[in-house]
């Protein structure tokens, strides 16, 4: 349906380029695969000091969703990544950080495609009853630093059907079978880190960080 050789690659370096002066985004990491960008953006040896990294798998092999789940990844068809932060909020407020990544990425997938995702709490974005995307917010304490938090952001963009295994055909959607056509994988992830980024400031760092981006 959405052949192999029509997908494009995520490249760090020109994802970079857009983001110079932002929170979310100055730093961008492209691997081609790992078991989930969750644990794998807490090895970058600079993670702890890095608020704004983010870190994009082509493939995941072990990608966790809520309750322990497993998020099926099909390699080069859709966005896994994950972003460090250092909110200052406390633990049992990391609800708050979900909430704001569903809406920022429902904002993206209404403004740029004139879909009308819906929010399944309490971290899923649906599309005609099916998921096309996720998140996943883990937090860690930290004694004289804000907590760092790592938010886990899935969306399916250009699998077809036979991508997704049997017991999820029903259930999964991507935004390519939802337009019937291929996605630019690196333009649209350019437009989820900038929403990401500029409502992150808005919400958390300050309400003017944004201006004159």
């Amino acid at each position: 349906m959405f052949p192999a050789e029509i997908l494009d690659r995520l490249v760090a370096e020109e994802l970079e380029g857009h983001f110079p002066c932002a929170t979310i985004g100055r730093r961008i990491i492209v691997l081609e695969q790992t078991t989930s960008t969750n644990d794998a953006i807490l090895q970058v040896p600079t993670a702890n000091s890095d608020a704004g990294l983010v870190l994009f798998a082509e493939h995941q092999t072990a990608g966790r969703g809520q309750r322990g789940n497993r998020w099926e990844a099909a390699a080069g068809k859709g966005l896994w990544f994950s972003i460090l932060l250092r909110p200052k909020i406390q633990i049992n407020d990391s609800g708050r950080l979900t909430i704001w990544a569903i809406e920022a990425i429902s904002d993206v997938i209404r403004m740029e495609f004139s879909l009308e995702p819906a929010i399944k709490l309490p971290n899923d974005i649906q599309l005609y009853g099916r998921k096309v995307a996720g998140v996943l917010v883990e937090m860690r304490a930290q004694e004289k630093a804000p907590h760092l938090a790592v938010v886990g952001v899935g969306i399916n963009v250009n699998q077809s059907v036979e991508d997704f295994p049997p017991e999820l055909q029903n259930r999964a959607i991507s935004l390519a079978m939802a337009l019937h056509r291929s996605i630019n994988r690196q333009q649209f992830a350019t437009a989820v880190l900038r929403h990401l980024d500029r409502t992150y400031c808005e919400q958390f760092v300050r309400a003017d960080c944004s201006r004159g981006r």
